[in-house]
This record gives structure tokens, C-alpha cells and sequence, in this order.
């Protein structure tokens, strides 16, 4: 399986239901980890090093709803190729992370105070990395 693919397969996973900007902003975070070369993810350098790196994405590792379990959309590929191509969502700006709080309120740091609150879109809080971060 290729790149494109891997990368369709884990946005539809992670943000299928957040509509197009939720979609590019997973996407945006998956490349911000791919084009890193500091901290904890200058060790991954490929989409697929960054998709199974170690307790980062519950779709690489759940049995249930598993990335091999998904058949990504043409939505899903278009939204690959534009983060592959260069493309970034202005609002996530050099986000790392983004999870779901299932609540109202975002944390305002996360994880483990390397990052701070960048935005809420959808039901994910996206984080941008602090300054700690770098010594990870």
C-alpha cells in the first residue's frame, strides 16, 4: 500500500465525519510530523513512519475500525494528495497533534505540556508544539 493510499485510508479513519476542513487539518498534522526534524517526530520522515509510529494513531492499531478496514472515498484521496502536494491548512498552522475531548472545552495544553491550544475544528483540539517539545 502505497503513501497516497495510507494517508487517504487514516484521514477517512480519523476525520471522515469532520467534514473538509476537519479532513485537511488531520491531514495538515500528518505532514507537519512528516516534514519535522526536530523533537520526537524528526525520527519519522515518511507518512508511513508517522501512521505506525508507537501510540499515536488509534486507526493503525485498532482491530475494529483499522485503516486496512476502510476503502478511502475520491474526497479522501484529493485531500492526500493536497497535504502530499505542499498543502496546509492555514489554522493548524505547525500543528502536531489533535485529539477528540469528547467535551465542550479543549485542554489548553497537550501532550505532556509540549503543546499548546492552536485551534478547535470539528469535534479535535490541534496543538502546536512548545519550545519543550524540542528536547523530546
Amino acid at each position: 500500500m502505497g503513501e497516497l493510499e495510507l494517508l487517504a485510508r487514516l484521514i477517512k479513519c480519523e476525520a471522515g465525519g469532520e467534514g473538509d476542513s476537519g479532513m485537511r487539518a488531520v491531514a495538515s498534522v500528518i505532514m507537519n510530523r512528516v516534514n519535522q526534524s526536530q523533537g520526537e517526530y524528526g525520527r519519522y520522515n515518511t507518512i508511513r513512519d508517522v501512521i505506525f509510529a508507537p501510540r499515536q494513531f488509534e486507526c493503525a492499531t485498532n482491530q475494529q475500525q483499522s485503516i486496512f478496514n476502510i476503502t478511502p472515498e475520491p474526497v479522501h484521496y484529493d485531500i492526500a494528495q493536497w497535504a502530499i502536494s505542499g498543502g496546509r491548512l492555514d489554522a493548524t498552522a505547525d500543528a502536531l497533534w489533535f485529539f477528540n475531548p469528547y467535551s465542550a472545552t479543549c485542554r489548553s495544553n497537550f501532550p505532556n505540556n509540549n503543546g499548546f491550544l492552536r485551534t478547535r475544528i470539528g469535534d479535535h483540539c490541534f496543538y502546536s508544539p512548545t519550545s519543550s517539545y524540542y528536547s523530546t
